[in-house]
């Protein structure tokens, strides 16, 4: 039967971390390197509160830290908490791509797609904690003059779902959004990101771009486009991640 301390350095790696240094620089609030290298050194005693705490943040028990409680038989695996909890308690949280946001393209809507969504592993947003965060990667030039900071092609955007948010955020002046618009009975859609301006009667939905050919989009109340397009904001613009090309 292995003692606490091995099985406090095990539950550690198994959450990714090669050292107390890393679970610590991870969780500054709630490790002291220290004190974590002393508990799986042996050279201090682990308390039930502090088996708690590692248990909460390496995705484990406290049982199991301290007494090798619903782990295999011979008290050498962590029993894992499900993904998802896992990836709380690091601060970070599973975001889907969406797709791509570009102005004047309308793709065909497929019903019928079956392929799993991307996934990809976001910071939590402090601020809305329970919204989901879509991603749409930038395609176009329909925002290459937004001020304080362009977004370019290539960019890619990290978004709160605006009906997660809708209660609690009203839609202002000069808020950067992914807006929908659709054709065809809804069988063609267009996803492009816009900077807002609010008019009693209307919204409008502007690029900032150095091509002339992008034109804003005006919704009055009616929120029907004359033509038969349908127009509603889906996204607020919340980050802009890039990469450097030539790697």
């Amino acid at each position: 039967m292995t003692e606490p301390k091995t099985r406090l350095r095990e539950a550690r790696a198994t959450a990714g971390f090669a050292s107390p240094t890393d679970a610590a620089n991870a969780f500054p609030r709630d490790i002291n390197k220290n004190t974590l290298i002393s508990h799986e050194n042996g050279n201090r005693p682990i308390s039930r509160k502090a088996a708690e705490k590692y248990g909460e943040l390496f995705g484990t028990k406290a049982g199991w830290i301290l007494f090798g409680e619903n782990g295999a038989d011979d008290g050498s695996t962590p029993p894992r908490m499900p993904p998802e909890l896992t990836l709380l308690r690091t601060g970070l949280v599973a975001g889907r791509l969406a797709g791509t946001v570009e102005a004047g393209t309308f793709r065909e809507v497929d019903e019928f797609d079956q392929s799993e969504p991307v996934e990809i592993l976001l910071p939590r947003d402090e601020k809305f904690p329970n919204a989901r965060q879509l991603v749409f990667d930038v395609g176009g030039d329909s925002l290459n003059d937004l001020r304080p900071r362009p977004i370019l092609s290539g960019d890619r955007l990290v978004c709160l779902a605006y009906e997660d948010v809708a209660h609690e955020v009203e839609l202002r002046d000069g808020m950067v959004v992914v807006v929908q618009r659709t054709r065809d009975g809804g069988h063609f859609r267009e996803w492009s990101v816009k900077q807002i301006e609010i008019y009693n009667d209307r919204a409008e939905f502007h690029p900032r771009s150095s091509n002339p050919k992008h034109k804003p989009i005006v919704v009055h109340h009616d929120s029907e486009a004359d033509d038969g397009i349908s127009v509603e904001v889906i996204a607020l613009v919340r980050r802009v991640m890039n990469e450097m090309p030539g790697f």
